[in-house]
């Protein structure tokens, strides 16, 4: 049983930037692809981005390209999500997920991963 803990949220000004990382358990993580899911305040969850297995694939939403960026490092059992010029509309609580499959967009299309982060809050200020 895979465990995604999240870390990085915060309090930033728009355009400002923060970094999240989610550590997973163990190494049985490094064949899963991974990726964020946040949830706004009366909102559906919906997906942000996604990183192959391999990290030679990523898929992102709509909204964020240009501006996020996901990549994993193995060797920590981690993974990353890079978030530049920061919006109001990207206030939201931002969840780690993975999938026991390789490919990213495997999870960038399922609503539901194998495995969740327990999330982290994001507010973005105007």
């Amino acid at each position: 049983q895979v465990q995604l803990v999240e870390s990085g949220g915060g309090l930033v000004q728009a355009g400002g930037s923060l970094r999240l990382s989610c550590v997973a358990s163990d190494r049985t993580f490094r064949s899963y692809a991974m990726g964020w899911f946040r949830q706004a305040p009366g909102k559906e969850r919906e997906f942000v981005a996604s990183v192959s297995s391999s990290g030679s694939s990523t898929r992102y939403t709509d909204s964020v390209k240009g501006r996020f960026t996901i990549s994993r490092e193995d060797a920590k059992n981690t993974v990353y999500l890079q978030m530049s010029s920061l919006k109001p509309d990207d206030t939201a609580v931002y969840y780690c997920a993975a999938v026991r499959k390789p490919t990213a967009t495997y999870l960038q299309k399922t609503s539901n991963p194998d495995y969740w982060g327990q999330g982290t809050q994001v507010t973005v200020s105007s």
